[in-house]
């Protein structure tokens, strides 16, 4: 159970502490994964990754990680992967040589362009023709962009989830780089709760949203070779056309600890405002700072505020410090819930999501509950009707075998700051 002091939080903790007696008693893998530390991270003092954008529609009813051998070089992880290796000229081609009205935004990664290719052969199309994707293509300059590109094709090469990105190839040409996804019609949840001219969410999407991206983290961290995705951010979700969030930009994944080890040492990077704070101050991960970051994402759902919003007087600028002393409190939540919503919320459901935000950002790592119990939290919210009446509830994913070898970790932190691009990043 978690030890967090607040009377009013009574029934949520009881509902976790039973789902975790209930996981721990009927794990089929024979092995204690809901306790084993496993690393995650989360962002250090530093600043986010480019957001991929895109999906598969392709995906939807599939988890599995393909059985391959475990890569050990470039050569083996690009002929692993289950990819498209397109020609530098076939994307100019879907992208119209790279033309300033093809782009979609731009990132620390690199610039992100809307593209046509065909859908049987995959190959370049006219604009208007065939499919939409999404082209992601690396800036040329630092050896830190090329292991990020090699990480996502590697991890997004063999995970099938309908919460995760759909990757259709990539390209090492000479000195180019590019990644080829389907294209998020509506691109990132942070261009939808933060942008002035967007069409604010309604509490049915966010919930949805939480739901969804809860699947896909819980899917990773619950495979027999645990997956830390190290970047939860808003910025990182994408909707399809119906709004169902997939998770992008494994550039940052990492393989959890293996045997023994509790945790996987690194350097610190990420998202500023995002970061789980052992980790910053550490650098020793585990899935529990996957969880920080999603309760950090939930407190945006919540709010419609950013995670750092330097524009707002000094005492509400951390997103985490500001709301917390509100979640545990129903005669106060309101304060923090985003005006945008017009009162149009269930003020139950409300409460409960608050509840599970402040267990996710809680100071003591070992407090937090894991992506499996949340991804139940949320789902009994759903199937209680606390809240949305309108989503349909889907299967509990069942975590599969990846056999994957960790990577080393990044040589430096990234130093730009986190900024959604456009449409689709």
């Amino acid at each position: 159970m978690f030890l967090i002091g607040v009377a009013a939080m009574g029934n949520c903790f009881h509902l976790l502490s039973t789902l975790r007696s209930t996981h721990s008693s009927h794990n089929t893998s024979g092995q204690s994964k809901g306790t084993k530390p496993i690393s995650s991270t989360s962002p250090s003092i530093l600043i986010g990754s480019t957001p991929s954008n895109l999906t598969a529609s392709s995906y939807e009813g599939i988890h599995s990680f393909d059985s391959l051998p475990t890569p050990r070089t470039e050569g083996e992880i690009l002929a692993s992967s289950n990819l498209k290796n397109f020609t530098f000229t076939e994307l100019r081609n879907a992208t119209r040589n790279f033309r300033l009205d093809s782009l979609l935004g731009e990132g620390g990664f690199g610039y992100v362009y809307k593209g046509w290719i065909d859908e049987q052969s995959l190959t370049a199309s006219k604009p208007g023709v065939g499919m939409i994707v999404a082209v992601k293509k690396l800036k040329p300059e630092g050896f830190q962009g090329h292991k990020e590109w090699l990480t996502e094709v590697d991890y997004l090469g063999r995970l099938r989830h309908p919460n995760l990105v759909k990757l259709i190839g990539y390209c090492s040409e000479g000195d180019d780089r590019l990644l080829v996804y389907e294209f998020m019609p509506k691109g990132s949840l942070e261009n939808h709760l933060f942008r002035r001219s967007a069409e604010p969410l309604s509490w049915a999407i966010r919930i949805k949203v939480a739901l969804g991206a809860a699947r896909g983290l819980s899917f990773l961290h619950n495979a027999e070779s645990q997956v830390i995705y190290r970047d939860v951010k808003a910025s990182n979700i994408l909707l399809d056309s119906e709004y169902n969030p997939k998770l992008s930009d494994f550039g940052l994944a990492k393989a959890g600890p293996t045997g023994d080890r509790t945790h996987v040492s690194t350097q610190v990077m990420g998202t500023q405002g995002y970061a789980a704070p052992e980790y910053i101050a550490t650098g020793r991960l585990t899935v529990r700072a996957d969880v920080y970051s999603f309760g950090v994402v939930l407190l945006e759902l919540l709010s419609g505020r950013r995670a750092v919003d330097k524009n707002k007087v000094s005492t509400e600028q951390i997103l985490v410090d500001w709301a917390k002393p509100f979640l545990g409190d129903k005669r106060k939540l309101f304060r923090i819930m985003d005006t945008r919503l017009e009162g149009q919320y269930s003020k139950k459901g409300a409460f409960t999501i608050a509840n599970l935000a402040l267990q996710c950002i809680s100071t003591d790592s070992k407090q937090r509950p894991q992506m499996r119990e949340v991804l139940a939290l949320l789902e009994t919210l759903q199937d209680a009707k606390d809240g949305t009446k309108s989503l349909q509830i889907e299967p509990r994913d069942i975590p599969v075998k990846l056999k994957m070898r960790p990577h080393a970790s990044p040589q430096r932190r990234r130093t730009t700051n986190s900024t959604s691009l456009p449409s689709q990043i």
